[in-house]
């Protein structure tokens, strides 16, 4: 592989910086529009379920943690069943299909504690967060009636977010100027690296070990 001169490789870079700047440009204005424009805010719903203690007393035995632990997995299962998730929609009369609204629900249970959080993503904050409590609502009855088990209960309910999780503007514009610049400067390299012309009498002592013996200069031909 040919050895690439440095000082060179600089001197073409800033010979041809408007064209990293036109790239800069073009995908800064185009990553803005669709940042502004077409990009969908979305925003979660959270709500948090805990398993309690089942025996009689109120001292919670290692007996009772290690079946609430044993029964996190099963729980986090059920949650988004097709059991539940059709209940949700029938009673909140949600044009979502049953394999859609899964899609949008993300069950995960909070490692070292019995507690299980349940998020939900809409373009609609206070549906997202209807959702949410709806889904663990339509769980513990179903747990309580279906299971008889009564040992799950509501930690906190989710509440309206007025902030999207997937828009940050000040991050997105450094991101894209950063693209840019990367694509910019690909571009100038591959440029570079498949020019084989020859730019100085410098170059053609270098590369060919030959003496110059005179240049003849260009005269731009005027009136």
């Amino acid at each position: 592989m040919e050895e690439i001169n440095l000082k060179e490789l600089g001197a073409y870079f800033l010979s041809h910086i408007t064209v990293i700047l036109s790239v800069v440009a073009v995908i800064f204005i185009v990553g803005c529009i669709y940042s502004v424009a077409i990009k969908k805010p979305m925003y979660h719903g959270t709500t948090s379920i805990v398993l309690v203690n089942q025996s009689s007393g109120n001292t919670i035995t290692n007996s009772d943690i290690q079946v609430n632990r044993n029964l996190l997995e099963t729980y986090t299962q059920i949650i988004k069943s097709r059991n539940i998730l059709s209940d949700v929609i029938s009673q909140l009369g949600l044009s979502y299909s049953e394999s859609a609204l899964a899609s949008n629900v993300s069950v995960s249970a909070i490692s070292d504690t019995d507690i299980i959080k349940i998020s939900v993503s809409d373009q609609d904050n206070k549906l997202a967060a209807q959702i949410a409590n709806k889904i663990a609502e339509v769980f513990i009855a179903d747990i309580r009636t279906r299971y008889n088990l009564q040992n799950v209960s509501v930690l906190d309910e989710a509440v309206v977010e007025n902030s999207p999780y997937n828009v940050n503007i000040g991050k997105e514009i450094v991101l894209y100027l950063l693209i840019g610049i990367i694509i910019g400067c690909v571009i100038i390299f591959i440029m570079y690296y498949f020019d084989t012309s020859i730019k100085s009498s410098t170059e053609i002592e270098e590369k060919f070990r030959l003496v110059v013996l005179g240049n003849v200069p260009y005269v731009e031909k005027r009136g």
